[in-house]
């Protein structure tokens, strides 16, 4: 018979060799997949050993041509369907592949369905039914430029899935692509070799090592392959094969060691290695990948899948553990192999190594990279210290330009109880990025780079940036988080990374605030309006408070702590007037003339009654509000805007007006028409740490002419 044994990309000359090494006789490979030649018993020892495969397939028939709904469904017509299932039992048809003609899969699913139910009707006058979640047999056909090829499901669910892992990490590896790496580091050669994996997650290397030394078959404690529900199986001989492949487990000593930083990780490790019998064997241990020690006197095999991509964390952890990582090997594992997997060429460029081999695989949706090196006396040369080595030697102007910066604030800061605040803002060009400090933690903000730069140069200088933002400001890098802007298609949107939910309290001029570094482009306050919010807590006393577009509060528990005896706080967002709540709440602040009211801000002016003496308006620089005939532009449209709120300021009232946009142009003119006059206060509520960037905003006090 002949059988297609299914893998992922970058795995099929390893599975050939593992089904040729079973005794199959391999006809074709092709990308994802390895067709052979086996009768059943061979076939099912295959689906009980393969470590490689994820699903195994019997070939029913091919069919050249078989390109539209009708040459399918004579196609699948055709065939002696009683030979594998009967009419009481239960069926499903998988549809892979599209064409001009045939350009839904589910419908072309359906023509086969058909044309099975027919089959069985003709024959029996009875019609098996479908059972598209646990059918009796599966029917899997698959569409190329050729034709039609129809098969039988004989393994059933994926291969892949041992049993074993019911706990991992945020980044689990695939059990046979883990089985790939262990292939391809070499360790086999020599399992007695101390094999340690530094990020080892919730085990899987390790587990799939210890069990692939002893030669244990991964299917052999798997209930229910889909070859046990077809007629030619035959109970007694499969259980023979089970016994066979019992008796070639071997016993060897394993020297397995497997390291985490996350200890509710280790925890899943454990019980994952416990549940494959196999927890006797490895040894877990809660370490920092960023401090290696030697694990083992004689020299061996690291292999690991490190940790890549904006859901693991910020890329300044990603930095600071390939850069420490390559300290930490050349400094206690020479003569040690390296086998690691990641997704980034340029972080593990920071290793600072030569690779002596690279693959290329994938792991689930994502393009993976499997570098070899072999360590020895030339490579851990390379460095004489335990520093990393940066990637220009022009980085270190903007570490001293950072060290200057945060001495000139110290004072400020100190006098004002300002625990956050900017320390760099793209001061020299070749750096431009802006740094803010947060109390122990901090924001990376990196600019677009002209296009005159290389992206491999701006990325690499942002690797210097990161390191040296650590060093300088004596800040972990688990605390610094690296907002980069990513373009998605479409219109010019950015990407979030995957929600932390860390937050932290900081202080301003007696005021607390929630602030989130991680989870959004902005963090919960913005620093460059900090010298305004004082100005609305000066001369709020008695005043009635109005803070519009008002993101997550911070004027308002200003204005509050200031004395306001009334504050209405507006903004679309629940989130952020959660968010201004929670803020109100920090700062012990309660009072039932304190309202937060979620609406389209121009809405509500356009709507607004009552009258105000004190309004804050730091609109957006655009928006799509559903009030505007067009998109807002408050360089536009501010006359409008400042239209409405003249309505509810009071003939005293004073209104703080900012807004964001570069080369913004207010309309004198008509502010007099209006009655209004406008009094420029962009310097002064610029504070020390964003003199240099005097276009950050623009700010006026407007009052009744």
């Amino acid at each position: 018979m002949q059988f297609i044994a299914l893998t992922s990309i970058g795995i099929e000359n390893l599975l050939v060799d593992e089904l040729t090494a079973l005794g199959a006789d391999v006809i074709k490979q092709t990308v994802g997949s390895v067709r052979f030649d086996a009768d059943s018993t061979l076939a099912q020892k295959i689906c009980l050993s393969s470590r490689l495969a994820t699903r195994v397939l019997m070939l029913i028939e091919e069919k050249e041509g078989v390109k539209d709904k009708d040459s399918l469904y004579n196609f699948a017509r055709l065939q002696p369907w009683q030979e594998w299932f009967g009419p009481k039992q239960t069926f499903a048809v998988d549809f892979n592949g599209t064409n001009d003609d045939l350009k839904n899969t589910q419908f072309s699913g359906l023509v086969i369905k058909d044309a099975i139910v027919d089959y069985f009707n003709d024959l029996y006058e009875q019609r098996p039914d479908v059972d598209k979640k646990d059918a009796n047999v599966r029917v899997v056909a698959r569409l190329n430029r050729q034709g039609v090829a129809l098969y039988i499901d004989y393994s059933g669910p994926r291969l892949s899935e041992r049993g074993y892992r019911q706990g991992q990490g945020k980044a689990p590896i695939k059990e046979h692509l883990a089985a790939a790496l262990i292939m391809r580091s070499g360790w086999l050669e020599n399992v007695q070799q101390p094999l340690f994996d530094p990020c080892c997650g919730a085990g899987t290397i390790l587990i799939e090592a210890a069990s692939m030394a002893r030669n244990e078959a991964p299917g052999l404690f798997r209930e229910g392959f889909a070859f046990e529900r077809l007629p030619s199986f035959r109970a007694q001989k499969y259980a023979e094969l089970k016994a066979d492949l019992m008796t070639q487990i071997s016993e060897p000593k394993l020297w397995l060691i497997g390291h985490d930083f996350d200890e509710n990780v280790l925890v899943k490790a454990k019980e994952n290695a416990e549940r494959a019998g196999l927890a006797d064997l490895i040894k877990f241990k809660q370490s920092d990948a960023t401090k290696l020690n030697p694990v083992a006197k004689l020299p061996g095999v690291v292999i690991s899948n490190l940790p890549y991509g904006e859901r693991l964390g910020s890329m300044a952890e990603l930095v600071n553990l390939h850069r420490q990582l390559g300290i930490g090997f050349k400094k206690h594992f020479n003569h040690w192999k390296l086998a690691l997997l990641g997704a980034d060429e340029s972080l593990f460029k920071l290793l600072k190594l030569v690779k002596l081999k690279r693959y290329k695989f994938k792991n689930g949706p994502l393009d993976v990279v499997l570098n070899l090196y072999q360590l020895d006396d030339k490579q851990v040369m390379q460095t004489s210290d335990d520093k990393p080595a940066l990637n220009y030697a022009g980085s270190s102007a903007f570490a001293n330009r950072l060290k200057k910066n945060k001495q000139a604030l110290k004072n400020w800061l100190k006098q004002n109880t300002v625990m956050a605040y900017r320390v760099y803002d793209a001061d020299i060009p070749e750096y431009n990025v802006a740094v803010d400090v947060y109390d122990d933690a901090a924001v990376i903000f990196e600019y677009a780079a002209p296009k005159e730069i290389d992206e491999t140069t701006s990325h690499k200088r942002l690797q210097d940036v990161i390191s040296l933002t650590a060093e300088q400001l004596a800040i972990a890098p688990e605390n610094i988080a690296v907002k980069v802007r990513k373009k998605q298609k479409g219109e010019e949107q950015y990407t979030p990374m995957a929600k932390q939910n860390r937050t932290q309290v900081i202080e301003e001029f007696g005021a607390k605030f929630k602030v989130n570094l991680f989870d959004y482009l902005d963090t919960g306050l913005f620093l460059d309006h900090r010298l305004a919010r004082r100005y609305i807590q000066q001369n709020a006393q008695d005043k009635r408070f109005l803070n519009l577009f008002a993101y997550t509060g911070s004027a308002s528990v200003h204005a509050a702590l200031g004395g306001a005896k009334a504050i209405t706080t507006v903004d679309l967002s629940k989130t952020y007037l959660k968010w201004a709540q929670e803020n109100f709440a920090l700062n012990g602040i309660s009072n039932t003339r304190y309202r937060f009211e979620q609406a389209d801000c121009l809405k509500w002016l356009e709507y607004a009654q009552g009258q105000y003496d004190l309004i804050f308006l730091d609109p957006p620089t655009f928006s799509n509000s559903k009030r505007m005939k067009d998109a807002f532009d408050v360089q536009r449209d501010h006359v409008k805007l400042l239209t409405w709120v003249k309505k509810i300021l009071s003939p005293s009232g004073t209104l703080i007006f900012s807004n964001n946009k570069r080369g913004f142009v207010i309309d004198e003119v008509a502010l007099i028409g209006l009655g209004l006059k406008a009094e420029n206060i962009s310097e002064k509520t610029l504070s020390p740490d964003f003199k240099r960037n005097k276009q950050i905003h623009n700010s006026w006090l407007i009052t009744h002419g």
